[in-house]
């Protein structure tokens, strides 16, 4: 996704914002994400210097902020209740809060500077690292088992307490017809060269519909499940804490599911031009199952864990769907580097499909056989 951009702001500015006791020595842009711009700003407290990770939230993304940030206070605070001081407080991400004395946000984990822009912090969680890519079976088996435990912890926390940050993210069939209404206008004309992409997402109109139609229960669901979103210990390797919250709304449970095998069970490229290096590896898949029914096996309703294998089916072809609509629009949405990016993109979701449809029996046994462990 695009960046917020905005007029000039000061960072520096934005973190003293925050109430931190300490001396702010330093602030530098940090990380690779394409929807908030981030800083890691540095406090001296006294023969100490802690860090922090600073972010500008991107409105244009987020077009709520404050109920974007009270979802992310309900969510941190109920797991932090659940956790405790376990581990040093690092299973979970701490918010600082506004420093007292601004109007209107007095204590409140966000500050808006003067170009109305908004931003957070949180406390630096140390010794872990977070990987762009899942390398190993070991890694996605600990990503799958932080995200089942985050789901477990959040099972009793009410989805009506949380809103919508995007709304109909993971609504497939809407996301169809916004493709659909792409093809129709074909403004760029972009079609001619894409056929055999839109044939194949028109084709598949009734998989779009598996998971809204199935009267699976509404539960609090991240819906940004990839491998970056999971601290792992640097020395150790084991999960820590799972981040970027933007997402954490009312969902599914098979939406974490299913994107977890889109971006962990394949490890292509997600814009591979070379289709023969796309495929489902059934050793990360069975990882992937293992980890995440060891934990989540113990509340999801049969009727969820029927339809796991449909879910990595259905989330992948939905975000090729996505890449093919913004390609044919022009690439407004998601960041390209080069001209027919967002095509290829779409080209290697399609091909993953594909894989998944063609193990689809194999897999459903590795979830049958996860559930007995």
């Amino acid at each position: 996704m695009r960046a917020s951009r905005g007029p000039d702001y000061d960072p520096g500015q934005a973190a003293r914002g925050f109430a931190v006791d300490g001396t702010l020595e330093s602030v530098a842009p940090y990380g690779s994400g394409h929807i908030n711009v981030s800083y890691c700003a540095v406090f001296e407290r006294g023969a100490r210097r802690e860090r922090f990770l600073l972010q500008r939230i991107n409105t244009h993304v987020f077009r709520d902020p404050v109920a974007l940030m009270e979802n992310i206070e309900h969510v941190t605070t109920h797991l932090g209740r659940k956790i405790g001081s376990v581990d040093g407080g690092r299973r979970v991400l701490t918010l600082a809060r506004a420093r007292p004395g601004r109007p209107g946000q007095n204590g409140r984990p966000w500050l808006m500077d003067e170009d109305g822009g908004f931003w957070r912090m949180y406390e630096f969680i140390e010794g872990a690292r977070s990987y762009d890519v899942v390398e190993n079976a070991a890694q996605a088996y600990e990503a799958a088992r932080a995200f089942g435990e985050f789901q477990g912890m959040l099972a009793d926390l009410p989805p009506s307490r949380l809103r919508e940050t995007i709304p109909g993210f993971h609504n497939t069939p809407r996301r169809l017809g916004a493709l659909k209404r792409a093809i129709e206008t074909d403004a760029l004309g972009r079609s001619e060269g894409a056929e055999r992409e839109i044939a194949f997402a028109l084709e598949r109109e009734s998989v779009t519909r598996l998971l809204v139609e199935a009267g699976l229960p509404e539960r609090v669901t991240h819906n940004d499940t990839k491998m970056s979103n999971v601290l792992l210990d640097e020395r150790t390797g084991k999960r820590i804490c799972v981040i970027d919250l933007e997402t954490v709304m009312p969902g599914l449970a098979p939406f974490d599911f299913g994107d977890m095998v889109r971006t962990m069970s394949c490890r292509a490229a997600e814009d591979e031009r070379d289709l023969s290096l796309v495929r489902m590896e059934m050793e990360m898949f069975e990882a992937l199952a293992r980890g995440y029914l060891s934990v989540a096996g113990g509340f999801l309703l049969d009727l969820e864990k029927r339809v796991l294998v449909q879910a990595g089916r259905v989330i992948t072809l939905e975000q090729g769907i996505r890449f093919l609509t913004d390609y044919l629009e022009g690439d407004t949405y998601f960041k390209v580097h080069r001209v027919g990016q967002n095509l290829d993109r779409a080209r290697a979701q399609f091909r993953l499909v594909e894989s998944l449809e063609e193990h689809a029996a194999a897999m459903e046994r590795v979830v049958e056989a996860a559930e007995e462990w």
